[in-house]
């Protein structure tokens, strides 16, 4: 069997990022740009000024304070979206708006609370602590041909407004990936059996919605196959709705047992199977194949392996496909609370919360309670998996392990676990 690790690489391996497409700005957020954007304008355009007030001359402020002002003649008022006609001379002055270019001549802008407005159309400065400030230089935030944006750039928000701002208004991203998720078992049921669920008669499909919102926080597009029977028949009549998906996840049906189909099923279908089982609890029933050239992830049953086996191999596969150069969340050290005891000499991910204590805040793990594969309220409360070693059958308080904060926004390139 496969380390986590050595799955994960494998995994990758055989995942590239999917084709592109132009997208408007507001149906781009948080896709991936697959080209680099260079900027055909400065940006700003032109020298402007930074708050609402008075473009000045710096040599007509010297010595200008509240007992020695400085007066000025206005000759112009000049507000954002529009241009000025008229340069500042000495002596002169032109009231100016936030944004507004700043009139030939001018090099400061004086805020408008330091100066006096005289009935006769001049102004006097009693302060002349703005000279040569408050003005926005022409491409100190761009400059013409540079790259605004390099490929590989997620776009949120901040990204989305720095393309408006050069009028690039449909970038080149790849596109989110399809991804088809089912499960299987005769003893599942979805919510609207209710009144069988709750009377013990069968087993709420929670992998359902565990992994509607795993893929859809983890930019890809959900399309749920619904539950299948534990027939070959039914497994293959739902495998075959996943369409033109760009990723197949399945849960259960992928252990030993003798209704454990799903692995017949996807060989018949001509699956190239590439890794079945690897050493690690919880999760160790985890597959991957090619189905028409397309990656299929067979997640294990249990709710607490599915969600484990799908932030360390599938979320990866989701942003690879997506086009993002740091597939893997990163890991951080972190002091382990409480004393921990395994059982079999595999990689354990513990669910566990993680926040900072201490006057140092350093970073400290405490489990969520018991962890047995079934328990999901554990994987609710938890924020962080806690990686313990396959040569580490217990952990004394105090020790420091790493973990994988669920949270986390940063990545990483290499397989941190």
């Amino acid at each position: 069997m496969l380390t986590p690790t050595e799955a994960a690489q494998t995994i990758l391996q055989h995942v590239t990022p999917l084709p592109t497409e132009r997208r408007a700005l507001k149906e781009a957020l948080d896709l991936v740009l697959a080209e680099d954007v260079r900027s055909p304008i400065d940006l700003p355009g032109w020298d402007n000024s930074a708050m609402d007030g008075y473009a000045v001359r710096a040599s007509d402020l010297a010595g200008a304070a509240s007992d020695r002002t400085a007066t000025l003649t206005v000759i112009e008022t000049v507000a954002a979206g529009r241009f000025p006609a008229k340069p500042v001379g000495p002596g002169q002055a032109t009231r100016i708006f936030t944004g507004a270019p700043l009139p030939a001549g001018a090099d400061s802008v004086i805020r408008q609370e330091d100066v006096e407005l005289l009935h006769d159309g001049r102004v006097t400065v009693r302060d002349g602590r703005d000279a040569g400030k408050n003005i926005r230089r022409r491409g100190e935030d761009i400059r013409k041909g540079d790259v605004a944006l390099a490929a590989g750039a997620t776009l949120g928000p901040a990204q989305l407004g720095v393309l408006a701002s050069i009028a690039h208004g449909t970038p080149l991203v790849h596109r989110p990936p399809r991804v088809a998720f089912m499960g299987s078992g005769d003893e599942i049921a979805d919510v609207d059996e209710a009144e069988a669920i709750l009377a013990g008669r069968k087993i709420a499909t929670s992998n359902s919605y565990t992994l509607f919102g795993m893929i859809h926080r983890a930019g890809g597009v959900p399309l749920d196959l619904g539950v299948a029977r534990d027939t070959k028949a039914s497994l293959r009549d739902h495998l075959t709705l996943a369409g033109d998906a760009d990723v197949l996840v399945t849960t259960a049906g992928v252990s030993v047992g003798e209704h454990d189909l799903v692995r017949d099923v996807l060989t018949e279908l001509g699956c190239d199977m590439k890794l079945w089982r690897i050493r690690m609890r919880p999760g160790a029933p985890l597959g991957f194949g090619l189905l028409a050239g397309k990656p299929w992830l067979g997640l294990p049953g249990n709710p607490v392996s599915t969600m484990v086996t799908f932030e360390l191999f599938v979320r990866p596969v989701l942003r690879r496909l997506l086009g993002h150069p740091l597939p893997f969340r990163r890991t951080v050290p972190v002091c382990v609370g409480e004393p921990i005891t395994l059982g079999p000499r595999l990689r354990h991910f513990l669910r566990a919360v993680v926040n900072p204590e201490g006057a140092g805040g350093s970073l400290v793990a405490r489990l969520t309670g018991p962890q047995g594969s079934g328990i999901l309220s554990s994987m609710a409360r938890a924020n962080a998996l806690l990686i313990v070693p396959e040569d580490r059958p217990s952990v004394a308080a105090g020790e420091t392990l790493q973990a994988l904060v669920l949270d986390d926004p940063h990545h990483v390139a290499e397989v941190p676990f």
